[in-house]
């Protein structure tokens, strides 16, 4: 800060100089004791500078409404939005959220650095506070074909920038516990630094925890049981209370939430599709979610303000006090956490769900390595064909709204070569994952239950984390059409249903993102899922979403990368074929 703002920001504080503006009769939230109390909030230079009695410049009336810090994301991909950070913080800024922690590795698995810093600068400028940790594990691990690999000698000068806070989400515990050398390394050069370094303890055993623990590693956002998130309050960590499109886990974990530990616990949604965000919301949803589960508003709202910002060292977010950023909102109602108003920096930037002051766009060229990015060899149905020889199979099995899969052995359908093939009377998919980076002509197979197509394909370039080329369909004909449509669209999603496209979302960026704007965005998601719908697609959860993640090997139980399927738990490869069940001999 200037030493002249500072100057003003005392004088505005003393009542020499009157505030921009001040903030009369509404009901101030205070998220340090945990109560409401009443007073003029007075605004400098975008910060508060005093709470009192004060005149201002304007003065704003909230008389009937409650001043709330505004929401925080403290663990969120952009990528997954599927839209550039300007579209994205449009619509997060609609549901209060002014602030993310975001990962780019999502981005940075297709195109290494120049993703990262394509996030970086697209987030600069903007009336939002975009922050960001480093990935980590760039691939996931050693068994899949990402399109950039990250070495720590290659995150090092990103944390110079003050928006870069850590070292992102630790997924490959094995090199975390077998001292790898360059995990070793990404991980000092964070600690030293005094960075943050968040964790991914998805099935970790308590002696695996204490290794994370002992690695400096203090978040998790993986918790998917209470008594997981028992265990990681009671050694140190913050607990991640995650509610995103596939991974639902906030109605599992609000019970272990109570007056001692609430402090530790914050919000994040990880993975959450535009769609949701514009039809149920962000942050402000697991708000409102927490408090329909018992959750009293005032923790709640801590939570998802300044919980988050303490768990990352963000000094002035958060609250309502001196000294801290004037970002907030008046609530029409607390219980219901109604948003009347958002404000960024002091500014007026939503009112009556109207998006104000925001910036035009400047649409930038999107640069070479971040457009282009899919290519693969012609696929054809010898590449899809998956012997059989005993009829039993090892199987993905989905877990609804769960980044978890089961694994499972079943006999599956063989058709008269002895290869595996759909049938209506079985929920049994063929799925591939197709490298798109390097031209390897690496396809991987495997057989997904629980996805519920009846007839067509569906095929998308998300796919975690390296984000290759994945297909599930009932027959090679559809699927076919699908690789080909996402080529010619240069990364997307697709709907194929007798060799008819019934949909497509191109994502050029990276096969990742959309150059549209949010709400056109929204409209080919809605037109997709009425598409799904043709082909009997699961109701009770995103099949796209849940698709992403079946190619992901750091989540138990089962997944598919290229190189094959993936037992998470053994941490190899293992055949399609399995032997017959002991319980079925």
């Amino acid at each position: 800060m200037k030493k002249n703002l500072l100057k003003r920001r005392i004088d505005v504080a003393t009542g020499r100089t009157p505030a921009d503006c001040v903030i009369k009769n509404g009901q101030i939230i205070d998220v340090f004791n945990g109560d409401i109390y009443t007073g003029d909030i007075a605004i400098a230079d975008g910060y508060f500078a005093g709470i009192g009695r004060y005149e201002g410049t304007s003065e704003i009336d909230a008389a009937g409404k409650f001043v709330c810090p505004s929401f925080i994301d403290g663990h969120v991909h952009i990528e997954s939005s599927m839209v550039r950070p300007y579209e994205l913080a449009k619509i997060l800024l609609l549901h209060g959220v002014t602030c993310i922690v975001a990962d780019p590795h999502e981005i940075a698995n297709v195109s290494g650095i120049k993703g990262m810093e394509y996030m970086i600068e697209q987030s600069a400028q903007l009336p939002f506070d975009f922050y960001f940790m480093m990935p980590s594990c760039v691939p996931a691990t050693e068994f899949e074909h990402s399109g950039a690999v990250l070495r720590s000698e290659d995150l090092i000068s990103f944390y110079q920038n003050p928006r870069v806070l850590g070292l992102a989400e630790v997924m490959n515990f094995p090199a975390v516990s077998h001292t790898d050398e360059d995990m070793l390394q990404k991980i000092y050069d964070a600690y030293r630094l005094g960075k943050s370094i968040d964790g991914h303890a998805a099935g970790l055993s308590e002696q695996q925890l204490n290794v994370y623990l002992s690695a400096g590693i203090k978040t998790d956002h993986e918790c998917t049981t209470a008594e997981e998130a028992i265990e990681r309050l009671r050694k140190g960590m913050y607990l991640m209370i995650r509610e995103g499109t596939v991974a639902k886990d906030l109605n599992n974990l609000i019970p272990v939430i109570n007056e001692k530990n609430s402090r530790r616990c914050l919000f994040v949604t990880d993975d959450r599709h535009l769609d949701d965000i514009v039809s149920e919301g962000s942050i402000d949803h697991n708000v409102r979610l927490s408090i329909k589960k018992g959750v009293p508003p005032i923790t709640a709202i801590q939570m998802a303000t300044i919980n988050a910002a303490e768990c990352f060292g963000l000094k002035e977010h958060g609250a309502i006090a001196p000294g801290y950023k004037a970002d907030f909102l008046l609530l029409d109602g607390l219980d219901s956490v109604i948003l009347h108003s958002v404000f960024k920096d002091g500014k007026l930037m939503v009112q009556n769900n109207r998006l104000l002051n925001y910036p035009a766009d400047e649409k930038q060229v999107i640069i070479d390595g971040l457009k282009h990015s899919v290519q693969f060899h012609e696929i054809t149905g010898d590449d899809l064909a998956i012997p059989v020889k005993n009829e039993f199979a090892n199987i993905i099995e989905i877990t609804p709204n769960s980044l978890i899969t089961k694994h499972s052995i079943e006999p599956v359908t063989l058709n008269h070569d002895g290869l595996f093939q759909f049938t209506e009377q079985v929920d049994h998919l063929k799925l591939a994952v197709i490298e798109r980076h390097h031209m390897t002509k690496q396809v991987g197979l495997g057989i997904v239950k629980g996805l519920g197509l009846k007839s067509g394909a569906i095929a998308t370039t998300v796919a975690h984390d390296s984000h290759n080329l994945i297909i599930a369909g009932t027959n090679d004909q559809d699927m076919l059409l699908a690789a080909k449509e996402i080529k010619k669209m240069q990364g997307g999603l697709t709907v194929i249903q007798n060799g008819e496209i019934l949909a497509s979302l191109p994502l050029p960026i990276a096969g990742l993102m959309s150059e549209s704007n949010y709400m056109d965005v929204v409209h080919s998601l809605k037109h997709m899922d009425e598409a799904l719908l043709k082909l009997g697609a699961n109701r009770y959860f995103n099949p796209f979403l849940t698709l992403a993640f079946l190619a992901l090997p750091v989540i138990p139980e089962i997944k598919l990368t290229d190189q094959g399927l993936f037992s998470v738990t053994e941490f190899r490869h293992i055949p399609i074929e399995a032997s017959k069940p002991v319980d079925l001999i």
